[in-house]
C-alpha cells in the first residue's frame, strides 16, 4: 500500500517536496521575490478517441470492464469540447473507483451527466432515432 505524500512546512508556506522548500529557501537568500503556487493554469489535452461501438443513430457505446483515471480525464474532457452522444456500457456498473472509494462507475456517470447501463445496452438505445 502507497503512503500518501508528505507536504513540507515552512513557516505558513506547505510545499510538495523538500527540494522545492530548498529552492524556496535559496531565493529568499538570494533576495528573490516569488509565489509558489498560487497560479492555476487549464490546458487542453489534444489527442484523438476511437469509439468501441457506433450506432446508426449516433449513439456511442463505451465498453469498460475497468474504468481507469485516464479515460474518465478523457470522457469529461471529451463532453465538454463536443457533442457526440457517448454512453457506457459497464461489465459491472457498481465496481467502486478505487477500493477506497464510495463512488461506483455509475455513481460517477450520473455525477457527469453520461448515460449508462449494466451489463445489456437497452434495445432502446440502438433502435431510437437520432431525433429523439
Amino acid at each position: 500500500m502507497r503512503k500518501a505524500k508528505k507536504r513540507v512546512k515552512n513557516r505558513r508556506v506547505q510545499f510538495r517536496s523538500k527540494f522545492e522548500k530548498d529552492t524556496a529557501l535559496s531565493l529568499k537568500r538570494e533576495g528573490v521575490n516569488f509565489e509558489y503556487e498560487t497560479l492555476k493554469i487549464s490546458y487542453t489535452k489534444l489527442a484523438t478517441y476511437t469509439p468501441d461501438f457506433i450506432f446508426p443513430n449516433g449513439v456511442i457505446i463505451e465498453a469498460k470492464g475497468f474504468f481507469k483515471p485516464s479515460d474518465r480525464t478523457k470522457h469529461i474532457l471529451i463532453a465538454e469540447q463536443t457533442n457526440y452522444d457517448i454512453r457506457f456500457l459497464f461489465q459491472n456498473a457498481y465496481n467502486r473507483l478505487t477500493k477506497n472509494s464510495n463512488t461506483t462507475y455509475a455513481k460517477w456517470c450520473d455525477r457527469h451527466g453520461f448515460m449508462w447501463c449494466h451489463k445489456r445496452i437497452p434495445t432502446e438505445w440502438t433502435t431510437m432515432t437520432q431525433d429523439s
